[in-house]
């Protein structure tokens, strides 16, 4: 059975993925913030297990991992979670880049690094959901940004580590995406939220599954998503 470790499974994108991976009968392992949250998505698939880590804190995901049970091959291992706070350099606290940096980059690189032993056992895939933001950083975007430029510079970084061990290492830069993520952002703005502008994360979990599920000889090492035609 192929195996999968998913952040960010509780809704959005990730829950886009995790949704259409339990379908077709594959094996969820969902990391979950705390033990509430694990119990609710558990109970949304069936037959998942839970790695129950806060991801503010990357100190605590090795001891979590450890406790999980979880098997000794795992196929694939998708980062969709992350956080967002925006505003100008001039006014944002220090709590604002390091609570960013730490979910959105510190925690999928401790993640990554606990599981490594894992995904080369079974020539897996590394797939970390990145933004337009780690291509390109606009005003009041810059902690953000600067998480999600950093997640594109670790991707790229285990790329080339761990093509040796068989592991394929995959960036996905979705724009702006019809997510509950999307109507914070929007609140932020102080702008209105019309989710019909923004692309459906259905669309965006058929674009990361196509990448999870092309065959071995191949790897799609960066791809981007963006909002189609206004309709």
């Amino acid at each position: 059975m192929t195996t999968h470790v998913i952040t960010g499974a509780g809704s959005g994108i990730g829950r886009a993925v995790a949704r259409r991976l339990a379908a077709r009968g594959d094996r969820l392992i969902v990391v979950a913030r705390d033990e509430a949250r694990a119990a609710t998505l558990t109970a949304d698939f069936p037959g998942a297990v839970a790695i129950v880590a806060d991801l503010a804190r990357p100190e605590a995901i090795a001891p979590a991992v450890g406790d999980a049970g979880i098997p000794g091959e795992i196929d694939s291992l998708i980062h969709a979670a992350g956080i967002v706070q925006l505003g100008p350099v001039g006014a944002l606290p220090p709590a604002a880049w390091t609570d960013q940096l730490a979910v959105n980059l510190v925690a999928p690189a401790e993640l990554t690094r606990v599981l490594l032993p894992r995904l080369r056992a079974a020539r897996g895939q590394v797939l970390f959901v990145g933004s337009g933001a780690s291509l390109n950083a606009h005003p009041d975007w810059s902690a953000y940004a600067a998480s999600k430029h950093g997640l594109k510079a670790l991707a790229d970084s285990l790329r080339g580590e761990e093509a040796p061990h068989g592991v394929r290492v995959t960036s996905v830069y979705p724009g702006r995406t019809a997510t509950p993520m999307q109507a914070e952002v929007h609140a932020q703005e102080g702008a209105v939220y019309d989710p019909s502008r923004w692309i459906d994360p259905e669309s965006v979990a058929t674009a990361i599954l196509t990448a999870v599920d092309l065959p071995p000889d191949a790897v799609i090492s960066d791809l981007t998503v963006r909002p189609g035609p206004a309709r």
